[in-house]
């Protein structure tokens, strides 16, 4: 018998019906196969620059600093197939395990998927970047036979300056997940995925993102404790109807508003959807005429709330096509849905905090970026936990080229190597398929 007797209907970001009646449950990480997939991918998969090893080698230029003297030659886009089998026959545990070692780009870069057996011989989720840095630099020293006195260019070229730097800085190697110290907290590494990796993930689908960044999101609430007890239910009930378009409520409310709506309007969408299905109702209406709320399932209102947000977010920044929106958006939709319903906005009046603050570090008077930099780890992001992250990542997605750190510019590598995997690509339809095929045994 499932836990909870909320069931679902899951739909795609084309308005299409997936799996009918699915229990809460089913779209559980700790039961659907497809979002431990794609958690798992998330730490295995890892992309390796072949043309920017090769160009640094050529040129001297390591991690930002030149050293003349020690150029090395190396055809390494020419070389991919044998470099990518190098790394195989040193990656893989056993012939024919789950190892994947793919040429991406005609050479220019690789995708490398380590096996589960490798990465559960550790503890920590660096085992990837690490074991396929420590294969791709020796399988360079070995093919082009580099003297010793220059494989230290060949570690820098690959690893970056790391140990000198906490990270990897100026590595030709990418994972999508950083390294553990630069995380908030336990629990933090999947929410410490900026919002233009999702981006380039999804190739700008919205729909797409906003699912992809609500799946991390809820994984990492199950790795920091949030989503245990009493709390579980709200965090899937939220990635249900935010994140993976249940009931088609969020497409169907961003498409009723898509042509002239508002901010506003799309709450009066939301309101009158969450009355005709008995999510809230009339408490007390006052002398002048105002009706106050009430509720008797919050975390369901939450959930409702939630997909309000990011359709406003949709809406609006798809109008002005400017991702410098999402703030102010989450800040007066959630301002307006609390006037209007006398009941807690987003996350129970996290968001619209985090929308103040947002604004002010992402292009106010501080300005220290864009939109598209921001992740769950941020210290202005991090409080409203699985809930605003997925409506950044839709702004992000409907962004028409207005930021200076566009996702074009810090994580096109993760869509040349990734952008075809389904996985990231259309988790909607991953996700719901598996859904569809344990909900019975459910």
């Amino acid at each position: 018998m499932p836990k909870y007797k909320d069931t679902i209907d899951l739909y795609d970001d084309y308005g299409k019906r997936i799996a009918k009646d699915v229990p809460l449950e089913a779209i559980s990480p700790l039961r659907n196969k497809a979002i431990q997939k794609i958690a798992s991918l998330t730490k295995r998969a890892i992309a390796v620059n072949l043309a920017g090893i090769q160009n640094a080698l050529a040129t001297g230029k390591i991690a930002g600093d030149t050293i003349q003297g020690k150029e090395i030659n190396a055809p390494l886009v020419d070389d991919a197939k044998k470099i990518a089998d190098d790394i195989k026959g040193m990656v893989q545990v056993t012939e024919g395990d789950d190892t994947v070692v793919h040429v991406k780009n005609g050479g220019k870069s690789l995708i490398v998927i380590i096996p589960e057996d490798r990465a559960d011989a550790g503890i920590e989720y660096t085992t990837g970047f690490t074991t396929v840095a420590a294969a791709t630099t020796e399988a360079i020293i070995d093919r082009y036979k580099v003297p010793m006195y220059k494989a230290n260019m060949v570690k820098a070229a690959v690893w970056g300056k790391y140990p000198q730097t906490v990270n990897f800085a100026g590595s030709n190697i990418k994972s999508i997940l950083e390294v553990p110290q630069n995380n908030e907290g336990a629990g933090y590494a999947l929410r410490n995925i900026m919002s233009n990796h999702v981006v380039a993930l999804v190739k700008r689908n919205a729909m797409q993102g906003t699912a992809l960044s609500s799946i991390f999101e809820t994984c990492a609430a199950y790795e920091m404790g949030d989503a245990v007890g009493p709390f579980e239910r709200g965090h899937l009930l939220t990635l249900a109807y935010q994140g993976l378009n249940a009931n088609n409520m969020l497409y169907s409310i961003v498409k009723k508003n898509g042509k002239t709506g508002t901010v506003g309007t799309v709450i009066e969408t939301l309101m009158g959807r969450a009355i005709d299905d008995g999510v809230i109702r009339v408490k007390e209406t006052l002398p002048s005429g105002y009706k106050m709320y009430t509720t008797d399932d919050l975390p369901l209102w939450n959930a409702y709330a939630a997909v309000g947000e990011v359709a406003a977010v949709m809406v609006n920044v798809g109008a002005a096509r400017a991702a410098q929106g999402v703030p102010g958006t989450v800040l007066y939709f959630n301002d307006l849905l609390e006037h209007e319903s006398s009941l807690p906005g987003v996350d129970y009046g996290r968001a619209e905090g985090v929308g103040v603050g947002m604004s002010f570090f992402s292009h106010s008077i501080y300005g220290g970026g864009g939109p598209g930099l921001f992740h769950g780890n941020h210290v202005v992001t991090r409080h409203a936990k699985g809930t605003l992250i997925p409506a950044v990542t839709a702004a992000n997605c409907l962004d028409g080229g207005t930021q200076t750190f566009s996702a074009e510019a810090t994580s096109e590598i993760f869509r040349d190597v990734f952008g075809d995997m389904p996985e990231f690509n259309s988790p909607m339809q991953f996700v719901g398929a598996e859904a569809k095929k344990i909900k019975n045994k459910l």
